[in-house]
């Protein structure tokens, strides 16, 4: 286990391989763990890193640390002590919000985003998903593989309240508003049976001008919340893909497998 000390308190990562650096971030249930065959593959080209956010994990638990801004801190300070300059993004759920309050703050360390199962907004978050406990949500929400109770193990770690403060913050952010001035290159991923998002409609974000040219939006139909667990394979093509597009092209440029070609948008 890795762990540095950030404002006198513990966070934990691991790493893989060498290259580019690439930072992976959770959502509301488990910690760094479900991403590991995704950091296994990204390691080949990439020197990949997952967190365990305030309130998950290893990491440590502190109330005054669960928004997303002090989330999007967090993310600074480890890149300041480490000395990592300009990164990729994977963030699933509240590491995909988390991810784009960084990229709002520091825009020019940012190369690109994967956001997955990205809520487009407060109310498309089902209610079961800010009530419950972390335990109650992976029960919920994990496909109940073995693959899939190792990955999520970490739950019983999770401080609930490190769940209600992000959704709050959440609530009364413009986050959408204030990442769609960047032009950061961002591929949107979603589970179209995740029973916790409600995946939006592609001609409803432009219509709310919630795409800008910069971003694209592909749903994997056998995936729920976690398509990193769910189509294992699958998910890490796509990821491979994107990380290979050049500097600042748009995810639409993507050379799409045949596979997910019927759910591109």
């Amino acid at each position: 286990m890795s762990a540095i000390i950030l404002d006198q308190t513990i966070v934990h990562y691991e790493a893989m391989g060498r290259g580019r650096p690439i930072v992976f971030l959770h959502s509301w249930v488990g910690s760094w763990r479900y991403w590991i065959a995704a950091m296994q593959v990204a390691s080949t080209s990439f020197r990949a890193y997952a967190l365990d956010l305030f309130g998950y994990g290893d990491t440590a638990h502190d109330s005054s640390r669960y928004s997303l801004e002090q989330q999007a801190s967090l993310v600074t300070r480890f890149l300041d002590e480490m000395g990592i300059g300009k990164i990729a993004i994977v963030g699933h759920g509240l590491g995909a919000l988390v991810g784009l309050q960084f990229a709002t703050r520091r825009p020019g360390n940012v190369d690109r985003i994967m956001a997955v199962n990205l809520p487009p907004d407060f109310n498309s978050i089902n209610a079961k998903l800010r009530t419950s406990t972390a335990i109650e949500l992976a029960d919920w929400l994990s496909s109940r593989t073995p693959e899939s109770v190792t990955a999520l193990s970490d739950a019983s770690k999770v401080d609930t309240g490190a769940i209600a403060a992000s959704m709050n913050s959440f609530q009364s952010d413009r986050l959408f508003t204030q990442f769609r001035a960047t032009d950061i290159p961002c591929l949107l991923v979603y589970g179209q049976n995740d029973p916790s998002i409600t995946v939006p409609p592609v001609e409803t974000l432009r219509a709310t001008s919630l795409l800008s040219i910069h971003m694209h939006q592909i749903n994997l139909e056998g995936s729920g919340h976690f398509p990193m667990i769910d189509e294992t394979a699958k998910f890490n093509r796509l990821l491979i893909d994107f990380l290979a597009l050049d500097s600042g092209l748009s995810p639409r440029e993507l050379e799409l497998k045949e596979e997910w070609k019927r759910r591109v948008r």
